[in-house]
């Protein structure tokens, strides 16, 4: 019974794990990728007029904190506009976690 509930739990969270990666995606297309483009460069016509960082470059990764992109997400940067009343903090979260996954 204990193992039962011990690979149960894990199924879960791994499932919930799964779906917010599927939704932190969905949001990344849906919120970001006019500006950053679905790869993160930035080699879009909003990205090249706004000069938008290469996210996919571990150099720019580096420099960037999960906490500042989170706060760049909720309240907007420059002329970007923030998220914080369309998404969620976890959804931010995943998106942040998204960001870091776009690094090559």
């Amino acid at each position: 019974m204990k193992k039962l509930i011990i690979v149960s739990m894990g199924l879960l969270i791994a499932g919930a794990v799964t779906v917010r990666a599927a939704e932190a995606k969905e949001n990344w297309d849906k919120y970001c990728t006019k500006c950053h483009g679905a790869d993160g460069k930035g080699k879009t016509k909003m990205g090249e007029k706004f000069g938008i960082k290469d996210y996919s470059d571990a150099k720019v990764q580096e420099g960037l904190k999960d906490d500042d992109m989170a706060k760049s997400i909720k309240e907007g940067k420059g002329k970007m506009k923030g998220f914080g009343e369309s998404l969620s903090d976890d959804e931010i979260k995943a998106l942040v976690k998204y960001v870091r996954g776009l690094k090559a």
